[in-house]
């Protein structure tokens, strides 16, 4: 353990370092929020404002003005060597942007949880935003992040989790904690980006290069929820407090051994930014909504996030199965009165082997399976008699992709190289061949195209869709004269048994 990071005697006032990065004036009224509540803590605060312009914030506050040359993100970086310069000074270090909120609340539950756990591992806090009607929105919680099942655990009468979204704009450690993390050789780096953003980077190395995990208490969850103050994610992205505490309840269940812990795939590439990855909340789509055939009576959906679309489905009437991302985010869609079936692509494949669908939906999952073909021919096996597969796929052959790869823009290296970065290299070729290699004829294909791309197709006409298309949906059906058993290709089977 890292030890107490309280004073050895009880009567002195623990030591606290406060880090804020404050770019321009646009966040100022909450910057005052974060210092009227550091203020009233009962601890010998000292707080230091990074700032890009002159400010005068009283004679208790430190102002360090920092003007980075190049891009303007790589603004908060500057904070850790002011932590580090004041390493033998405090008892505890905070970093947090100018409207991310930390009370005596989140800090007292910082101090209790960090006696139980090992070294690497380090409590953590996520954000949450408030609704116009009061309830809470949990913006961390969104896009292709996600809880780990597999990393539920006990430490001490606490149970805490994984949540690959390390950002919440803020941190905190003890001074062993930061020790640790300038001894690991990569805290005090210049500005660099890869998983997120440059300024969600400088908020997250601690975490993602200096050789701590962040775990959240979910057992204490509201201790460690931090308010984002501008609320301007709530219509945007984010999960609501039902589907949270949902989820909460999954992970809890799965560490009583009550609810299994599985993971379907790998649903993350490796690119900058995670680019690509699957989304474990899609809405629902009304271009793929209206593909589903009018007389369908039983849908299976791939690779289910939150069942967002399936739900919707469910709504109209069809009998609609699913076989889940992991075990965590299948409460959600379970809620919505979907049949959900868990585990990886081998065993879920497996369980469905005696059940036959009219369409089978595959949303976002071909480019980031090893072998799509080989998932493609199983799901086809699935399919009654003039059944169809529904699967929508990222065009990585899309005029600006490949313009970026010319130039050489970062985050494009070795696109193409799924070993290398966990996807294929998508395009309407690659996806009719794989079709094609497995007796599906392509029925119909939408190209869906980005807001800016319509305005270009309009002058251009259709004809350069193909080149400018985002993605692709696609409907395949059974093209018997092709391939009268899918197994005989062996490749439904060996799916089964890898």
């Amino acid at each position: 353990m890292l030890g107490s990071p309280v004073p050895n005697n009880a009567s002195t006032a623990m030591k606290v370092f406060v880090a804020i990065a404050n770019h321009g004036i646009k966040n100022d009224k909450f910057l005052k929020a974060l210092l009227a509540e550091y203020a009233s803590m009962p601890y010998d605060v000292h707080v230091s404002v990074l700032t890009n312009v002159p400010k005068d914030l009283g004679s208790d506050i430190e102002v360090v003005m920092h003007t980075p040359q190049g891009n303007p993100w790589a603004f908060p970086f500057a904070h850790k060597r002011i932590l580090a310069d004041r390493v033998h000074d405090y008892d505890l270090f905070i970093y947090s942007e100018d409207d991310t909120l930390i009370t005596k609340r989140n800090i007292e539950a910082f101090l209790r949880v960090t006696q139980v756990l090992p070294d690497n591992e380090i409590a953590g806090f996520i954000r949450s935003e408030r609704t116009p009607a009061g309830t809470i929105n949990f913006s961390t919680v969104h896009g292709h992040f996600h809880w780990d099942p597999f990393s539920v655990v006990s430490r001490g009468g606490y149970t805490f989790a994984f949540f690959t979204n390390e950002h919440s704009a803020a941190y905190i450690l003890t001074r062993a904690q930061l020790k640790r993390v300038i001894a690991s050789g990569r805290f005090l780096v210049g500005p660099h980006e890869g998983k997120y953003a440059l300024p969600e980077t400088a908020a997250t190395d601690p975490y993602t290069q200096c050789g701590l995990r962040k775990m959240i208490c979910i057992s204490e969850i509201d201790d460690f929820v931090l308010p984002h103050l501008p609320n301007k994610y709530v219509d945007k992205f984010g999960l609501s407090d039902v589907e949270f505490s949902a989820q909460l309840r999954a992970l809890q269940a799965i560490l009583d051994k009550v609810r299994p812990a599985t993971v379907l795939m790998k649903s993350e590439t490796n690119l900058m930014h995670l680019k690509w990855s699957k989304s474990y909340y899609e809405p629902p789509r009304r271009d793929v909504l209206q593909l589903i055939p009018t007389n369908a009576h039983t849908l299976l959906s791939f690779g289910c996030g939150s069942g967002e679309i399936e739900g919707e489905l469910k709504k109209r009437g069809l009998d609609v199965s699913a076989v889940a991302l992991d075990s965590v985010i299948g409460i959600c869609a379970e809620a919505k009165g979907v049949n959900i079936v868990y585990g990886n692509c081998a065993t879920a494949l497996a369980a469905l082997s005696n059940k036959r669908f009219d369409c089978v939906l595959v949303s976002n999952i071909l480019h980031l399976i090893p072998e799509p073909e080989l998932l493609l021919s199983s799901l086809r096996a699935l399919l009654i008699e003039g059944g169809i597969i529904i699967a929508i796929v990222p065009n990585l052959s899309q005029l600006p992709v490949l313009w970026h790869r010319f130039t050489g823009q970062p985050g494009h290296e070795n696109l193409g190289d799924f070993n290398r970065v966990g996807i294929h290299e998508t395009s309407y070729r690659i996806i009719v061949k794989w079709f094609s290699t497995v007796g599906l004829k392509v029925a119909k294909s939408i190209p869906v195209l980005p807001r800016r791309a319509k305005r270009v197709s309009s002058i251009l006409g259709r004809l350069v869709d193909r080149s400018l298309a985002s993605e692709f949906v696609v409907v395949g059906t059974a093209d018997q004269a092709s391939v009268a058993d899918p197994a005989a290709s062996g490749t439904a089977s060996s799916y089964q048994t890898a």
